[in-house]
This record gives C-alpha cells, sequence and structure tokens, in this order.
C-alpha cells in the first residue's frame, strides 16, 4: 500500500528506521510545513518531496496518510486526509480533545474510510508474550497491574541539545507545555486497554512539581502537571495503578499481579523486552523479606525472588542479526535502549485495509485511550471520570511464526526447597 507522511518533525526518524522492514508498505512520498525540512529528509531517504500537503492528498496513488505532524495540527490534517479519501494512522495523542476525535471517527465512517493511530507497542513481542501467558493462567487470575513511566528529570539533561537522526530538535518546550501525561499516557493506556478491555472509570492526580524547567523560555501555560497518577477500573474487574513524570528518575516497569504469581517487563520502550514470570510460593513470598534476600540477585534467582524469563513469542517482524548489526552504533543504541518498531501499527493497519476488515488498533479503541489520556492529564486535584467511551475488546495478534508452547509452571530447586522451611520459621 503506498503511503504519504505528512510531518518531518523528530518522530518522524523513529518510524522511517523501520518503515522498509514491512514488505506490505510503500513510501510515495512526504511533505512538512517547514519546506527544507521537507527537502532535507527527502535527500537523505532518497524520498520524493511533495510541495504542500493538498499536493500530497490529490495524488490518487497515495491510499493511506500518516500523520506526523504536532498535537495541535492532527485533526486539521487528519480531517482533509478523510475530505480527501484516505485512510489516516495518525501519532499520539489522536486530537487534543474528546469532541474532535469524536468527530473524525464519525467522518471517516460517514465516508467508508479507516482511522487508526499510535501507540503500537502492544502489538510488540513483549506485549503479545505477556498477555498470552497471562490468558494461559500464568498468575491466575489478574487482580491488579502497577505501571510506571518515570521518564527521568529531563530537564536536568539538556532536552534542548537533543537531535534526531537527521537532525530534528526534540520539542523540549512542546513537551513542557502539553504535558508528560498527555504526551506519554498512551503507550502504557494502549497496553492496557489491548489486555484488559475497556475502562469504566479513572480516579487521577496531577500536578506541576518543577514549574522553572526552562529557565529564560517562556511557557504557556507554565504549570502544566509533569506528575499524575491514575487508578483506572476495568469492566473486566482488573484495577490499575498508572504513574508518569519527568520529575523521578527513570522508571518504567510494568507488574501485572494475580493470584497465583506475576508478569513483568522493565520498560515498555524495548518491543523485544524480556518478560519474567514468578510463580508465588511459600518459598519466594517468604524469602523476599529477608535482608540477604533482597541485596543479593543470585540469592533471589535461586529461591524464586522475580521468577524466571518467558522466551518471547515471535511475530516474525525483527530484523536480522545482520541487519541489526549493520550499523554498530545504532545497534548498541537500540540493544541498550531498547527498539521500538513505530512502523507496525502503520503495516497491520494496511494490511486490514487490503483485507477488507478493520484495523486492530480500532477507531473506538483509539477513541478510547484518548478520552482516558485526556481525562487523566486534566484533573489537577484529584477527579473520577467515567468513561463515555468503548470498544470491542481485543483478541491478541495470530502470530503464526511461533507456535512454541509457552513455559509458565516454573518449579524451584532442590536447594531452594531445603531452605524454605527456615524461612517460613523465620517470617511466621
Amino acid at each position: 500500500m503506498r503511503v504519504g507522511i505528512i510531518g518531518c518533525g523528530y518522530v518522524f526518524d523513529h518510524y522511517l528506521s523501520t518503515f522498509r522492514n514491512h514488505r506490505g508498505l510503500e513510501l510515495a512520498g512526504v511533505t512538512d510545513i517547514d519546506r527544507p525540512r521537507a527537502e532535507h529528509v527527502g535527500q537523505a531517504y532518497g524520498l520524493k518531496v511533495y510541495a504542500s500537503n493538498e499536493e500530497l492528498l490529490a495524488d490518487s496513488s497515495i491510499e493511506l496518510v500518516l500523520n506526523l505532524t504536532s498535537i495541535e495540527s492532527h485533526y486539521e490534517v487528519t480531517r482533509a486526509a478523510l475530505l480527501a479519501g484516505k485512510h489516516v494512522y495518525s501519532e499520539k495523542p489522536f486530537t487534543p480533545d474528546l469532541a474532535s476525535s469524536r468527530e473524525l471517527v464519525a467522518l471517516a465512517r460517514e465516508r467508508g474510510l479507516h482511522v487508526s493511530g499510535a501507540p503500537s507497542n502492544a502489538m510488540s513481542d513483549t506485549v503479545q508474550t505477556m498477555w498470552r501467558a497471562l490468558r494461559a493462567g500464568a498468575v491466575g487470575k489478574a487482580r491488579v497491574v502497577y505501571a510506571e513511566f518515570d521518564d527521568n528529570p529531563v530537564y536536568l539533561m539538556h532536552p534542548e541539545t537533543w537531535r534526531s537522526r537527521t537532525g530534528a530538535p526534540w520539542p523540549y518546550q512542546h513537551e513542557y507545555e502539553a504535558g508528560c501525561t498527555f504526551e506519554h499516557a498512551g503507550y502504557y493506556l494502549s497496553w492496557l486497554c489491548a489486555m484488559f478491555g475497556p475502562a469504566e472509570h479513572v480516579s487521577a492526580f496531577s500536578s506541576c512539581l518543577v514549574p522553572d524547567k526552562a529557565p529564560g523560555v517562556h511557557l504557556d501555560p507554565p504549570d502544566t502537571p509533569d506528575f499524575s497518577v491514575a487508578c483506572i477500573t476495568f469492566r473486566s474487574g482488573v484495577v490499575a495503578r498508572l504513574t508518569i513524570s519527568i520529575v523521578a528518575t527513570f522508571d518504567q516497569r510494568m507488574r501485572i499481579i494475580g493470584d497465583e504469581g506475576e508478569l513483568s517487563v522493565n520498560t515498555y520502550r524495548d518491543y523485544y523486552c524480556p518478560v519474567r514470570l514468578e510463580r508465588y510460593s511459600g518459598l519466594s513470598l517468604n524469602a523476599r523479606k529477608a535482608r540477604w534476600v533482597r541485596e543479593n540477585s543470585l540469592l533471589q534467582m535461586l529461591l524464586g525472588v522475580g521468577g524466571r524469563s518467558v522466551p518471547l513469542l515471535s511475530s516474525g517482524l525483527r530484523p536480522s542479526w545482520l541487519r541489526r548489526w549493520k550499523n554498530p552504533i545504532a545497534a548498541l543504541k537500540r540493544m541498550q535502549l531498547g527498539q521500538q518498531d513505530k512502523s507496525v501499527g502503520v503495516a497491520e493497519m494496511a494490511a486490514a485495509i487490503e483485507a477488507g476488515r478493520e484495523p486492530w488498533l480500532s477507531a473506538d479503541f483509539v477513541l478510547h485511550v484518548t478520552e482516558l489520556t485526556l481525562a487523566i492529564s486534566a484533573a489537577r486535584e484529584g477527579k473520577v471520570t467515567r468513561l463515555e467511551t468503548t470498544f470491542k475488546p481485543l483478541e491478541p495478534l495470530d502470530f503464526a511464526a511461533d507456535e512454541r508452547p509457552l513455559k509458565l509452571h516454573l518449579k524451584p530447586g532442590l536447594a531452594a526447597r531445603l531452605v524454605e522451611p527456615i524461612l517460613i520459621r523465620m517470617h511466621g
């Protein structure tokens, strides 16, 4: 399917880093309100550059538009693309308000078109493996989820110097003004909604803890929250606590806690991040209380604290070893910081359109995640919001490339079983 991209800012390079891994996608060309920027990326990637949005939308060979413009432009650009008869995949959040999001979804349906949007990390090998393990009863009945999105005190890290691969600056001022919750909640909200279905209500609190993050720069508004915490009740009965900040040091763990154990990952941003499973036992539950165990990773491993890695199911989309190491510096960065495939959502949407079905990340799903994002980011001093939108619960993707059974029932070794009676006596 031929795709046209509108918007060549900072996130553009992240999409282009994996776009060509997807054989079903053909990039027709790009455009940007900043003409020199569009020309620069066109030259860097060997792409056709359209003179304007109108010229790109007038190209009848383009079926799908990838909207990578600033959030404030999402509505206008998506609406114009729909009126031109194009399907649209948009960067997150879909629009800045629920009313305009609803309008776009209605317009798409009226014209027989599809809209979908980022983030796509729920399609990752990591999430799909965790989801399959959950459905296989790895932790028994899921009760609560703890999700952290502490993204470092970025204002201490000179974000004004950050650049994308082709030199686009990270829009730190815009990030501060929009807020970390509005910008980033979607990563875990889409993950949670995919696994647990629609949310019923959310209780949220947010605050601006560091008002002078950019000395000498006028922020409008100056007090957008840089910290938020939300408790989300899903209709399926699961409760999730999501914390987001750019104040605390890096912590992006997610833990799904059930009656019989827990599944955990340490970041959303690595699509191949290991999934760990701990099956609860008297041994592991008592062992984690002991100081020696808390301070010794070897003892934790021997006694089952923290569990073990579950082999990842493979979607078959991961680049080959040779391709991953074609650029050693980029490969090292991916190894340490994780590899995201932001284009996988575009590819799945294109495949869905060609097959005559709705995209996996449906318009209703994107609308629900948008409403949740808005509800959490707008709650300053604590607020309960009942969700108006809903969606048909998702099913895990069909990972036809990997049919291996999940190894879920991990048993402690002999040494661990010998220590168990001692720990029980200590902590009884």
